[in-house]
């Protein structure tokens, strides 16, 4: 068997059959692409469809807006939330936070620690002691100023005591 076509591909020698043989493993092969193809293109339908059951491409794509939309508004909240609590932090430095308390008897007279010294401090420990003497007189209160949990005018034992308290010296 001799074709001119054979011939003028050089292939002339070659026996018919062993091209017949590759042909059809070829189609063996292309076959079985073809199948793995298939599968793979069925899940990802089953994806899709799972996706998008109930819904029409005009609802889906009103969702996805939606999606989109809300997503640019949490962060937009977020933003805003992360400057709020930025704010109350530094805000928090010079608010209150540290108290000491000492309640005592001023004059051993009056048998009750009526009178007290109050330290309240900052996160800085900048703040005052507040002294308040109780006497069969009357009752007198006094401030002092602390910086950096230190005060320039000499404490008492009990303004000391309420400091240190305060400062967590003495916790």
């Amino acid at each position: 068997m001799s074709s001119a076509l054979l011939e003028s591909l050089g292939l002339a020698s070659l026996d018919p059959a062993y091209i017949f043989i590759g042909m059809a493993v070829l189609i063996v092969i292309l076959a079985v692409l073809v199948i793995v193809q298939m599968t793979k293109l069925s899940k990802i339908k089953k994806r899709l469809d799972a996706f998008v059951s109930g819904k029409d491409g005009k609802s889906l794509e009103k969702e996805i807006a939606g999606i989109i939309e809300d997503n640019g508004f949490l962060k937009t909240v977020t933003e805003k939330n992360k400057k709020d609590i930025r704010k109350l932090f530094l805000n928090m430095e010079y608010t209150y936070q540290k108290c000491g308390i000492v309640k005592y008897d001023a004059f051993k007279q009056m048998g009750g620690k009526l009178s007290f010294c109050l330290a309240m401090l900052n996160q800085r420990n900048d703040g005052f002691i507040m002294n308040s003497v109780h006497s069969s007189d009357g009752c007198y209160s006094y401030t002092k100023e602390i910086h950096e949990g230190k005060c320039e005018i000499p404490l008492g034992a009990e303004e000391e005591q309420a400091l240190e308290i305060a400062i967590g010296e003495n916790s």
